[in-house]
């Protein structure tokens, strides 16, 4: 029969752990029965403290035992010889790690007339002590022995109600004076094999609470890594449950020890369940998070093997064939349901900002559940799901995040839309979301918001990127998160057919405003991804949206340091202008040279910086001197293409070159690499081909000159001795003369 209730009070146990005299004597007398057996002991043992308030103490707690009859049986326990039952207790020990050693050979006790539980009754202490020490000496030797079959046997000791106070006093008088024979962590796994053992327990270590860490260290070590796979597991996880309600503040610290050993992944639920049911009204809030935060934390932690257990534990609990209801992640989900429930807004309201930080953590953990732990949603949690995906934010920057993180699980779990109902509530709320994006990013104080994001998603969707979506998704939710292209059907025909057109998305991204002081330090989607993907599938030039502009601002209003997709702008708009598509005949129009020599004349590269400390903004002279150089280069590769498609392209003039100081941009790309990148490395490469082309041209030309026959003669056969000769009349010096060292004069 298992002994109902709990065997020791929280606030007993306390009062034990922290020697609180006062706080024992206001504790009712049934209260107090569990820790009898330390506080006799306490109070008849010769103490080692000789101090007054000890001694004061000490007779405070013989007044708590003067009234209580169960103290005769105790103190009758401590009355027997214990050096000789030291000895004994040994050679048992002796015999029972033999082989083969059977149930009935023992040194304690000799053979039984009646049953076990009649012996202890009519038994005298020392025997009872005896019988109860053999008993457990023989279930110790079969758990070091790793035999099972031992746990079916019925303990009748420990079973029956009757005797449980006696055994369990007998229990701790044993352990406390025997401490050497019988370590409490082997105690413990002993327990854990018979009827009320964790009952058993808490009583050994209420009457010893400096080794509640200990006891519950040397539980989870041994423990199993799925806890609820197995019966032993299960007994394992009942016995550290029982611990942690005595002493409820251990809680997390046992919970941590399940994380730290990658065990019982069950039972830290279990705790963190519990955790949430003690807390008060007041900080109900912090305690719901403390769930999400819990899973969310093991899941997209650093720690690969404690992320790996805990995907297991789900995947175990899908597939258990035992009843569901019993499993710790079913009462998980339960709980998490209960808390979705709890901060969705009613049909028609938008969602409170209170709770805006909240629904953005259930997001990122139901997407880090299906994506990295594999589980299978519930039709009840897709709805919800799907509600708190469409729900609207206040405007706020928390709302733009929010949005943003509700776009991604549209994408990581797309079997939230299940039905045309859904579909069309999806595509409202993108709608919305098209409607208000201004309003959002004029309110969060930043150049990026969702309405980047939203682009991004259907130009990848329509040129079929869906691995640059996977990556798009993945940085967004901070984990990595399978996106399966088959299954994105209904989400793909609501952006790319219902809402976002390719023409509609091209035409609307030019009259998206500039990001003003573009930089590297800006973080989320910006205008420039989404431009830049459009320039990439040539969708300007498909549709004849002119962007030259657009380019041109960004350029100008862009700041350092660097950011990174701002010089692979330059790149795919140069293509763009000048290297012929399958996909359209028409390109995208040049920068003009006006322009260009704006860039320069209208912002010295010279002046001083406005803040003293700050370096001058050359990041629009660079990216503009990139450009150019780039165009040049790429229209003497494409020359031949150019002149057979028949289109006229002219190359940037010479005397726009001459106004543009490039020995001096190029010398401080190189002094500030940490502001500009690798753009020195690409400036150098592209200015160093145009000097050598120059030079070659002149050499060429100056050859030609002093070789031209002055009349007419006779056709000759060209030897290489006849070119060398040739050459060595040629003075090269004479096409660089006055030259720098990158082909440009000092005063440039």
């Amino acid at each position: 029969m298992k002994k109902k209730g709990i065997s020791v009070k929280p606030e007993v146990f306390r009062a034990m752990q922290n020697v609180d005299i006062d706080a024992l004597e206001s504790v009712k007398a049934c209260d107090i029965r569990p820790v009898l057996p330390c506080l006799a002991r306490t109070a008849l043992c010769a103490p080692v403290d000789k101090s007054d308030p000890w001694s004061l103490d000490r007779k405070n707690i013989l007044k708590i035992l003067s009234g209580l009859e169960d103290v005769n049986s105790i103190v009758a326990l401590l009355s027997i010889d214990f050096n000789a039952l030291e000895q004994d207790v040994k050679k048992e020990q002796a015999l029972r790690a033999k082989v083969g050693s059977a149930y009935s050979d023992s040194v304690l006790i000799s053979q039984l007339q009646n049953g076990l539980a009649l012996e202890f009754e009519h038994s005298d202490p020392a025997r009872r002590i005896r019988l109860l020490l053999s008993e457990v000496l023989y279930i110790l030797s079969q758990v070091r022995e790793n035999k099972t079959d031992f746990s079916q046997k019925q303990w009748e000791l420990f079973d029956c109600e009757v005797y449980l106070e006696e055994v369990a006093d007998v229990l701790c008088i044993a352990y406390c004076e025997l401490p050497g024979l019988l370590p409490i962590s082997d105690l413990a796994e002993a327990l854990m094999y018979v009827p009320n053992g964790p009952w058993l327990l808490c009583r050994l270590v209420a009457n010893s609470p400096d080794s509640f860490r200990q006891v519950c260290e040397s539980l989870v070590s041994k423990g199993e890594k799925q806890d609820e796979e197995s019966l032993s597991g299960r007994k394992r996880m009942e016995l550290l449950q029982s611990l942690c309600e005595i002493n409820p503040p251990e809680a997390l610290f046992v919970r941590s020890l399940c994380i730290h050993h990658c065990t019982m992944p069950g039972l830290a639920v279990a705790l963190t369940l519990n955790s949430l049911g003690q807390s008060s009204a007041s900080s109900e809030t912090s305690s719901a998070n403390g769930l999400v935060s819990f899973i969310i934390g093991l899941l997209l932690g650093n720690n690969i093997e404690v992320k790996n257990w805990f995907s297991h534990f789900i995947k175990c609990g899908q597939r258990r064939g035992r009843e569901p209801a019993m499993s710790m992640l079913h009462a998980m989900r339960l709980q998490l349901t209960k808390q979705l429930i709890g901060i969705l807004p009613e049909p028609g309201t938008s969602l409170e900002a209170s709770h805006v930080i909240q629904a953005g953590s259930f997001i990122r953990l139901y997407c880090a559940l299906k994506g990295i732990a594999t589980l299978k949603f519930s039709d009840e949690e897709m709805k919800l799901l799907l509600r708190l995906v469409t729900s609207r934010p206040p405007i706020s920057q928390s709302g733009v995040r929010l949005v943003s993180l509700g776009l991604c699980m549209l994408i990581v779990c797309p079997y939230i839309i299940g039905s045309q109902e859904q579909e069309r509530q999806v595509a409202d709320w993108i709608r919305w979301l098209i409607e208000s994006e201004t309003l959002f990013g004029r309110s969060s104080g930043k150049q990026s918001s969702f309405g980047e994001m939203l682009f991004l998603i259907a130009i990848h969707f329509h040129g079929n990127h869906m691995h640059a979506i996977s990556e798009l998704v993945c940085s967004t939710l901070g984990m990595k998160c399978p996106v399966k292209a088959n299954a994105l059907a209904r989400i793909r025909q609501i952006f790319t057919q219902e809402i976002f057109t390719e023409q509609v998305i091209t035409s609307h991204a030019v009259t998206v405003p500039v990001t003003q002081g573009l930089n590297a330090t800006m973080d989320g989607y910006l205008p420039l991804h989404c431009i830049y993907q459009l320039l990439k599938s040539r969708a300007f030039s498909k549709y004849k949206v002119p962007i030259k502009d657009w380019i041109y601002k960004q350029i100008s209003v862009s700041s350092y340091p660097l950011h990174p997709l701002l010089v692979s702008l330059i790149e795919v708009y140069v293509n763009s202008i000048l290297v012929k598509s399958n996909k359209t005949d028409h390109n995208n129009q040049p920068i003009s040279s006006q322009e260009i020599a704006d860039m320069f004349t209208q912002h010295s590269v010279f002046s001083q910086p406005s803040e003293k400390g700050r370096d001058v903004n050359l990041t629009p002279q660079l990216c503009m001197l990139y450009y150019v150089l780039l165009y040049e280069d790429t229209l003497e590769a494409q020359g031949k293409a150019i002149l057979l498609s028949g289109r006229h392209v002219e190359s940037y003039p010479d005397a726009l070159m001459s106004q543009i100081p490039i020995n001096y941009l190029i010398q401080q790309s190189q002094k500030r690499q940490d502001l500009y990148g690798d753009l020195f490395s690409h400036l150098l490469k592209y200015e160093l081909e145009h000097i050598l082309h120059d030079w070659l041209d002149d050499v060429m030309t100056v050859t030609s000159k002093r070789l031209a026959p002055t009349h007419k003669t006779l056709a000759k056969k060209c030897s290489v001795d006849g070119f060398k000769q040739g050459m060595a009349g040629t003075d090269v010096g004479d096409t660089v003369a006055g030259g720098s060292v990158l082909g440009y004069t000092a005063e440039n």
